[in-house]
C-alpha cells in the first residue's frame, strides 16, 4: 500500500506515460498505478514467481499464499499493455495459460543481457596446454553443484593434467565439500572471489564453462546469467536443458552442449562433446556473435526503448 499510494504520487507529478514493473509485488503497485493515471502498465514477469516458490519448497500449491498470487498472476497479465518474458520457452507457457486465449499481451523476449565491453575475449594471462572448466557465481539454491563435481571428477580422471577453477563469492567451503565428496583432487582446483569487473578476466584463463540448474516448469521463464557471461568471452558450455532457452539457443548457435539428464553415460558423452567444441576453429568467434546476438546489454536497451516508445505514442523509431 506505501508502494501504491508513492507510486500514484510520483506518476501525477511528473505526468508518466508508462510504469514498468519488474515481477509480482511490483508489478501489483504498477497495475494500480495505471488504474489511478491512465499510465500504460509494463509486466516484466522475471519469471512464474508463485511456482518458483513451489519448485523451491517454500510453498506448497494448496497452500493459500499460491492461490492468492497466481489469482495475482492473472490480474497482472490481463492488466497489462506489454508483457516482458526473459525467454521464448516461458512465453509458450503462459501462451496456453486459459484466461489468456484469443487476449495474450503484446510481448518482447528479452533475456538477462551481458555487458559485452566487461566479458569479451581476451587472451589468458599464461599460455598452457591443460584444460581448465570454469565455473562462475553462486553453487546454491536452484543451482546443482554436486553435478558439476562430478563432471569434474571425470574431467580429472580422462586429463591428468586438466584444472577446475570456480570464481564465487561466499560459497566456498560448500564448493570444496562438494568437491571433495565427489573425489575430486583439490590441488587441481582454484577457488576466488573477484570484484565484478575482473570476472571476464577470470574466464579468459578458462576454456569452457559449466552450470546445472534444477529443470522445474517454473525455469522455463528463466534466463541463466551466467550463459550469457561465458559465452560473451567466447567460451561454449556444458549446461542443462529444461530452463528457459539453454537448450534451443545451444542447438542454434552449436555454442554448447545441453544433457536432458545426470547419468553417468550422459555426463561421459557431453564432456567428450564439450573437449572436442573447445577445439573448432572459430569456436571463440562463433560464441561471442552469440552473445551478441542475443544477450547484449545494448540490444535490451534498444528492446526497451522500442517498448517506451510505442506505449508513450512516440512510434518505434
Amino acid at each position: 500500500m506505501c508502494g501504491i499510494r508513492a507510486g500514484v504520487r510520483l506518476a501525477r507529478e511528473c505526468g508518466a506515460q508508462v510504469v514498468h514493473c519488474r515481477s509480482y509485488i511490483a508489478g501489483l503497485m504498477g497495475l494500480a498505478v495505471k488504474r489511478a493515471t491512465g499510465a500504460k502498465y509494463v509486466f516484466d514477469m522475471r519469471g512464474f514467481w508463485p511456482d518458483e516458490r513451489v519448485d523451491g519448497g517454500i510453498w506448497r500449491k494448496a497452500s493459500p499464499q499460491y492461490r492468492v498470487f497466481k489469482a495475482v498472476e492473472r490480474r497482472l497479465f490481463l492488466g497489462a499493455d506489454h508483457v516482458v518474458s526473459l525467454t521464448r520457452a516461458g512465453v509458450r507457457e503462459f501462451e496456453r495459460f486459459d484466461y489468456l486465449q484469443g487476449r495474450v499481451p503484446p510481448v518482447s523476449v528479452i533475456p538477462t543481457c551481458t555487458n559485452l565491453d566487461l566479458f569479451r575475449p581476451v587472451p589468458p594471462a599464461a599460455a598452457t596446454s591443460s584444460f581448465t572448466l570454469g565455473y562462475i557465481g553462486s553453487v546454491g539454491s536452484w543451482y546443482m553443484f554436486e553435478e558439476v563435481a562430478k563432471v569434474v571428477r571425470m574431467l580429472f580422471d580422462a586429463q591428468p593434467d586438466a584444472r577446475f577453477k570456480v570464481i564465487n563469492k561466499g560459497g566456498h567451503d560448500a564448493i570444496r565439500q562438494a568437491l571433495g565428496q565427489a573425489g575430486v583432487d583439490l590441488s587441481r582446483v582454484d577457488i576466488k572471489a573477484v570484484s565484478y569487473d575482473q570476472v571476464g578476466v577470470e574466464v579468459g584463463g578458462m576454456d569452457a564453462g559449466i552450470f546445472f540448474i534444477k529443470p522445474a516448469w517454473s525455469k522455463r521463464a528463466s534466463c541463466p546469467t551466467r550463459m550469457g557471461e561465458f559465452l560473451a568471452c567466447g567460451k561454449p558450455c556444458l549446461a542443462n536443458g529444461g530452463v528457459g532457452d539453454v537448450e534451443e539457443d545451444f542447438v542454434q548457435t552449436s555454442t554448447g552442449v545441453p544433457i536432458r539428464d545426470w547419468s553417468d553415460a550422459t555426463l561421459r558423452e557431453a564432456l567428450a562433446k564439450l573437449l572436442d567444441l573447445t577445439q573448432q576453429p572459430g569456436m571463440a568467434e562463433r560464441c561471442r556473435q552469440a552473445a551478441e546476438d542475443r544477450f547484449s546489454l545494448a540490444g535490451g536497451v534498444r528492446e526497451y526503448s522500442a517498448i517506451y516508445r510505442r506505449l508513450s505514442g512516440q512510434g518505434a523509431a
